[in-house]
Order: structure tokens, then C-alpha cells, then sequence
């Protein structure tokens, strides 16, 4: 379905144009309908399945072909992350630049003059914010946001806001709307909480499920059983002897991070490294080195791994196994964007064999194990049901948290 064809006003069609948007992705076909209809909507929606343009589009639209307060916030866009704020602002001021549609990302970790710019622009009244949690309360707290004729409220990522704990957050913000508003809710998992929060704020919501539980096939996937010492030297050896152009390394903590981006840049192989114990504008930096080439490999905890969109990246290796299949997913859903392909190592010690079975159980096929060069020395065989049973005890409620019960239906 072209864009062309969602009737879109031609100011926004010239910012849908020049972004090189021509035919929509399932979730837009099925999403921008409903949403110019006015209904309110919960979609099971995957980072990469092009959601944020989903609701970013008709939204936009709806704003400048009809009546809007020019004093008020009109429409809240909530997220769980900074990066998430930036990326969806970046996208939004592209799609609404002929158009007269006001906006700003609302995010902590900036400096005193970027709170007073938000306070500005929340006590005047803009059209679109986009926000995570804990500073929008901080806004909030002091009484000057003029939220009360908010027309369009946006939960994305709800599933791991609810992760981080901001419920309670999530459901102050809202206790500042007004009752009458359209509300969207976009999550790649509905777990128990989830539907409690939707039958809390949507009313007689569409149901759209766009949301899968299993990475493309055109990743190339494997494993490889090792100690856990030999995780940095294999590192620096699939580094050193790849063609690979960009590479972001996942390591499920900071410390981790942080020791293997030092390894990797004493054995000559230029890394940068983010994670949440960097300044804002540090990881700003960070990521725009690495989106337009001056870095070719990325050390990251899971801060990067849902929500930011670098479309080119063909190598991404779990240093760590991921806690969970969907977080599995995500991250190696980094690579194999749009019609690219890309390649996903996963490093496994002894102890993380059961995670990694689990994985393979949710996904339902065998992750291929790759050769381990004999240079590394011995290493253990994959057998996961017999080792580490304290994780084996576990293995039943982590299949069950990760499926989280039913998905709504298509």
C-alpha cells in the first residue's frame, strides 16, 4: 500500500517524500486506519516493524486538518529511554517539517538550560511531546504543564516501561489528562500487567497483532561453547579476522562493557563503548560516530538493543547470553534491517548453557554451533540439561515469563 493512499494532507506526503517513505510496512497498513478513525488501539509491535512512523503519521496528519489548541499539549508520546525520546523526535521533526506541527523530546541527563527549554515549551503549550517517565513528572510536580486539553495519548515500548517500573509513573502522568482522548499503546509482549494497564486506560480498544517472536530468517545465526576466559581472546579474533563494516557487541553489563572495550582497543581493534553510566551527550556522541562511520564497532549493554534504528549494521555478537529469548530477538535484530543481511555470535559459557536451550526451545529450531579454532584450546561440550541445575530448576517460569500469555488477536 503506497502512502499516497491513506489520504494523507500533501504537506505531510512532501515530509513522507523526502524521508524516501513510499509503501507502508504491515503494522502502518493495518495501524493508520484505525487511528484516523479516532479509535483508541493496542498493538503487539516489534522494534523494526516500522511502528513509530504507525502512529508518528497519522497523528501528524490529524493535528493540522483539524481544530487544535495552540496552548496546550495536544499530543504525549511516552517512552521508556532517552534514546528512544531522541530517535522519535529526530523522526518526527523529519515527517513534520512542512507542516506547522511543534515539538520537543523531553528527556533527563541534559544540563539547566535544556530543563528551562522544556518548561518553556510545556507551559506554552506544543503540539507533540515526547517524553520519558521520570522527567515528565519532574515537569509536572511544578504545576505549569498544560496538559488538560490533551487530545492523543501514545504509550510505546510499554512492555519495558513496565520492565523498568514505571507503572506508577505511567498512571500519575495520565492522572493529569483529560478523560475524553485517544489513546495508543504499543508493546512487543502483552504480559498479565500489561492488559491490566490497557483495561485501565483504553476504551473499547482495535486489536492488531504485527508482533513476532522469532528474528528474521535471512540472520545468519550461531553459537559458539566456550570457558568463559576465552570469550575476550575469540572476541578479538572474530574482530580482527572479519570483513564486517559495522559491529555492535552486546554484554549484559556495564562492567563487562566497559573491561572488554579497554581489551579491544589495547589489542589495536578501535571500539566505543555506551552504556548508562555516560553522560547524555557522551552517548549522543557516541551514536553519531557510529551511524555515520567514524566508529565501526560498538561495545553495548541492552540500553542499545530496542528502539534505535542504524539500518546497516551486519555483525552482532552477545558477548553474555541475553535473560530472555525476547531480549535475544532484539538484539540480534540490530543486523538484518529492511533488505539487508546480517550475521549473529552468540558466546556461550558453561553456565549460561541453559539460557541458550531455552532460547532455541522459543525459537524452535537448534541455533547452529560453530567451531571453536583448536588454537583456543579445549572447550566444553553443549550439553545443557546436565549442568548447572540450579538454572535447570528455573527453566519452566522462564519459558512461562518469557511467552507472557496470550497475544491479542490479529
Amino acid at each position: 500500500m503506497n502512502f499516497t493512499e491513506f489520504g494523507f494532507d500533501p504537506r505531510l506526503l512532501e515530509g513522507i517524500d523526502a524521508m524516501n517513505y513510499t509503501t507502508a510496512t504491515p503494522v502502518q497498513e493495518k495501524v493508520i486506519p484505525i487511528i484516523l478513525e479516532g479509535k483508541d488501539l493496542i498493538a503487539s509491535a516489534q522494534t523494526g516493524t516500522g511502528k513509530t512512523a504507525a502512529f508518528l503519521l497519522p497523528i501528524i496528519n490529524k493535528l493540522i486538518t483539524s481544530e487544535a489548541s495552540e496552548d496546550q499539549i495536544n499530543a504525549l508520546v511516552i517512552v521508556p529511554t532517552r534514546e528512544l525520546a531522541i530517535q522519535i523526535a529526530q523522526n518526527l521533526e523529519a515527517f513534520s517539517y512542512f507542516t506547522p506541527i511543534s515539538s520537543i523530546a523531553v528527556y533527563g541527563g541534559g544540563d539547566g538550560s535544556s530543563f528551562e527549554t522544556e518548561k518553556k515549551a510545556l507551559s506554552n503549550g506544543v503540539d507533540i511531546v515526547v517524553c520519558t517517565p521520570g522527567r515528565m513528572i519532574s515537569h509536572l510536580s511544578s504545576g505549569y504543564v498544560k496538559i488538560g486539553g490533551l487530545k492523543y495519548l501514545i504509550l510505546d515500548e510499554a512492555d519495558r516501561m513496565l520492565d523498568m517500573g514505571f507503572y506508577e509513573d505511567i498512571m500519575k502522568i495520565i492522572s493529569f489528562m483529560p478523560a475524553e482522548r485517544q489513546n495508543l499503546l504499543f508493546s512487543a509482549t502483552m504480559p498479565p500487567k500489561m492488559r491490566q494497564m490497557a483495561i485501565k486506560i483504553l476504551k473499547e480498544p482495535e486489536q492488531i497483532n504485527i508482533s513476532i517472536s522469532k528474528p528474521p530468517e535471512k540472520i545468519v545465526q550461531k553459537a559458539y561453547i566456550v570457558y568463559e576466559p576465552q570469550k575476550i581472546p575469540l572476541v578479538k579474533s572474530i574482530l580482527k579476522d572479519s570483513n564486517f563494516k559495522k559491529v555492535v557487541v552486546f554484554c549484559s553489563r556495564k562492567e563487562s562493557v566497559k573491561k572488554l572495550s579497554r581489551e579491544l582497543n589495547q589489542a589495536g581493534i578501535k571500539n566505543e563503548e555506551i552504556h548508562s553510566n555516560l553522560e547524555q551527550a557522551e552517548r549522543e556522541n557516541v551514536l553519531l560516530n557510529f551511524r555515520n562511520g567514524r566508529t565501526s564497532i560498538l561495545i553495548a549493554t541492552d540500553i542499545l538493543s530496542r528502539g534505535i534504528d542504524i539500518e546497516d549494521i551486519d555483525l552482532v555478537v552477545n558477548f553474555d547470553v541475553p535473560n530472555d529469548g525476547e531480549d535475544y530477538v532484539h538484539r540480534i535484530g540490530r543486523t538484518a534491517r529492511a533488505e539487508t543481511e546480517g550475521t549473529a555470535i552468540t558466546l556461550v559459557s558453561e553456565i549460561e548453557q541453559v539460557k541458550l536451550s531455552v532460547i532455541e526451545d522459543l525459537l524452535g529450531k537448534s541455533i547452529p554451533k560453530a567451531e571453536v579454532p583448536e588454537t583456543f584450546g579445549s572447550t566444553p561440550a553443549y550439553n545443557p540439561a546436565k549442568k548447572h541445575t540450579g538454572f535447570h530448576a528455573n527453566k519452566s517460569n522462564f519459558k512461562k515469563n518469557f511467552k507472557r500469555g496470550p497475544r491479542p488477536p490479529q
